[in-house]
């Protein structure tokens, strides 16, 4: 947040452009997976039992946004109220003033670096767990469950195309005043090696040099891409809608109009703190199935094939970030020329 207080208003509209296309790809999930969900068959979900929780109303979910206290989120598992304590923390950390708050933001990065190093170790042993999950499961639905992931792979690549072509598009050339086919013909490269890496952080060098030849300045992309790269999840967002419906089908389960408000909020707000590395997108799914009263068990049905998910989603991350930093040059551009008319 001090970044973004140095930068003033490139930091502003870099942050107001995320949220809102983060919340555009979370919504096209949804409608996708909604479209689709007649061909997501209800299967037997071996061994992963679920019990169905009280519907709440609108009211009673944003009420349920802000903790009663600190301690019972963590206990509860309750992902979107730890987001909003993390926020609060956060804003009172950097409130209290650098004099006083630099031992707390030191323990804050260490403990940070301990629990990414813990996360590595675990995403390591992964494949073995993501095999002995998906054995009973294929054991007892044969092809059925097969045929499913399929479906589901082909939902979210189509939303990912849509979301890709129509939002960015659209932004390119209305706020960015950018040609959409000569932005999609100079991300080539960088949309290239996103796909075979599936590493938002990965692709950046190479994401920094397609933006500058579309037009945008080296001293925003240098800002926008590190920052988009960190917080800004349209590919992954658009992967929790298609897969909290996938899964909820697999439940025999309705979302409500609530629980799908919930899915967006908590994916729009989990995309901040989800690391731009492969597989990071699964950690975020588990926030969205707690915030809804999924089951976590449910990931298994689509881990064995998220790497696949994974290159799609990608893609549409680092475009998004290039799709920033084209508007916001624009944007500012338009500013200083509106400052030089005023001086004269």
């Amino acid at each position: 947040m001090k970044d973004i207080k140095k930068v003033g208003s490139i930091g502003l509209k870099t942050v107001v452009y995320y949220m809102c296309t983060t919340a555009f790809a979370i919504t096209f999930g949804l409608i996708g997976g909604n479209l689709f969900k007649g061909l997501f068959p209800v299967v037997t979900t071996t061994d992963l039992a679920y019990e169905t929780s009280s519907k709440m109303s609108i009211m009673d979910t944003i009420v349920n946004i802000f903790p009663s206290n600190f301690l019972a989120p963590i206990a509860e598992s309750n992902m979107l109220q730890v987001i909003v304590m993390a926020l609060l923390l956060g804003f009172a950390i950097i409130l209290i003033g650098d004099e006083k708050n630099q031992g707390i933001v030191k323990a804050c990065n260490r403990l940070n670096d301990v629990f990414m190093k813990c996360m590595e170790m675990i995403l390591k042993l992964s494949p073995i767990g993501v095999f002995c999950l998906l054995c009973p499961v294929v054991a007892s639905n044969g092809a059925v469950i097969i045929g499913s992931l399929a479906m589901v792979l082909l939902t979210a690549y189509v939303c990912y195309i849509v979301h890709g072509l129509v939002v960015y598009s659209i932004a390119v050339k209305t706020v960015g005043g950018t040609s959409p086919v000569k932005f999609f013909k100079e991300m080539l490269p960088a949309i290239m090696f996103a796909f075979s890496s599936a590493s938002s952080v990965g692709t950046l060098p190479i994401n920094m040099e397609c933006v500058e030849k579309v037009g945008a300045k080296k001293e925003i992309s240098s800002f926008v891409l590190p920052l988009g790269a960190t917080i800004n999840m349209d590919g992954t967002a658009i992967y929790q809608g298609v897969c909290a419906i996938f899964i909820a089908s697999c439940y025999g389960i309705n979302l409500t109009f609530s629980q799908m408000i919930t899915i967006i909020l908590t994916a729009t707000l989990a995309s901040i703190g989800t690391a731009g590395v492969p597989g990071a997108g699964m950690v975020m799914l588990a926030m969205v199935l707690t915030s809804v009263g999924l089951p976590v068990d449910g990931i298994a049905l689509v881990a064995g094939i998220d790497r696949i998910f994974d290159m799609g989603r990608t893609v549409v991350n680092i475009t998004g970030d290039a799709s920033c930093c084209v508007v916001v040059t624009n944007l500012e551009r338009k500013r200083d020329i509106r400052k030089a008319k005023k001086m004269q």
